[in-house]
């Protein structure tokens, strides 16, 4: 069985990912954030709003989300928070697409500090599009 089809008797909605789903409060929405963004999955209507702050070098070195979104989307959207200080937007081009691929089941897990979290939904397509809504909003933040 490969790692996109759903393992019998798998749970989804794991301790860890609703642990981190209810840990995103650690980055809520600030009004006072230049850069916004939004994404919204197009298969199960999940939506996420991003603010953001970047240095002079134009890495990410604020952030607040508004999510909503399924607990999936959140868990995502905090894996992505938690590492997303410090990164340019070319570093978050490359893990959306190397997220991308791993949801497509055509690569192995992105390098992305705290993605194997959502692993258990690789089995569920329809949750795919919220996985991506922290780097699609950013994308769109960052122009």
């Amino acid at each position: 069985m490969t790692t996109a089809q759903k393992a019998p008797g798998r749970t989804l909605y794991t301790p860890e990912i609703l642990g981190a789903a209810t840990a995103l409060a650690d980055f809520s929405w600030d009004e006072s954030l230049p850069l916004r963004g939004e994404a919204r999955s197009r298969r199960c209507g999940s939506t996420l709003a991003l603010g953001l702050a970047v240095d002079a070098e134009g890495r990410i070195s604020a952030l607040g989300l508004r999510p909503h979104a399924c607990a999936i989307g959140q868990a995502a959207a905090y894996a992505f928070a938690s590492a997303a200080k410090g990164r340019s937007r070319e570093q978050i081009a490359d893990a959306r697409t190397a997220l991308a691929d791993w949801l497509a089941g055509t690569a192995e897990m992105p390098d992305w500090p705290g993605i194997a979290l959502v692993e258990p939904a690789l089995g569920y397509p329809a949750r795919h599009g919220a996985i991506m809504l922290a780097w699609d909003a950013a994308l769109a933040a960052l122009g």
